[in-house]
């Protein structure tokens, strides 16, 4: 999926960004937070500079999520995250979720090459 959004949006000499959420569910709501995210409002597809998303498991453990969210830019990313939108699309959550503490994490990634 990144390798089709690399080649028809992003500009020659511009790098790709990504930012990996990720955090692990403390009790028996796996099933909850996969619907809620293939249930999702979309409201990111449309903020400036999305490229694209994926929300994926290790196999062998359905509790750690792990949300990748591909960007044009750093600035693009972080103008979406200080949003209203931002907020909005976080009302989505399950209601009761608990999650591992200290298993909620963001690592943002400059791909340079591919």
């Amino acid at each position: 999926m990144l390798d089709q959004f690399s080649k028809t949006q992003q500009q020659p000499g511009v790098g790709m960004f990504v930012a990996l959420s990720r955090f692990t569910i403390a009790n028996d709501m796996v099933d909850e937070v996969r619907a809620a995210f293939r249930d999702r409002a979309h409201l990111v597809d449309h903020a400036p500079g999305f490229v694209g998303m994926e929300v994926m498991c290790p196999v062998g453990d359905r509790t750690e999520i792990w949300l990748v969210t591909h960007w044009l830019d750093e600035q693009s990313y972080r103008s979406w995250h200080r949003g209203h939108e931002y907020h909005e699309s976080h009302k989505g959550i399950p209601k009761g979720l608990k999650l591992v503490p200290g298993s909620a994490g963001v690592q943002l990634f400059e791909v340079f090459a591919d």
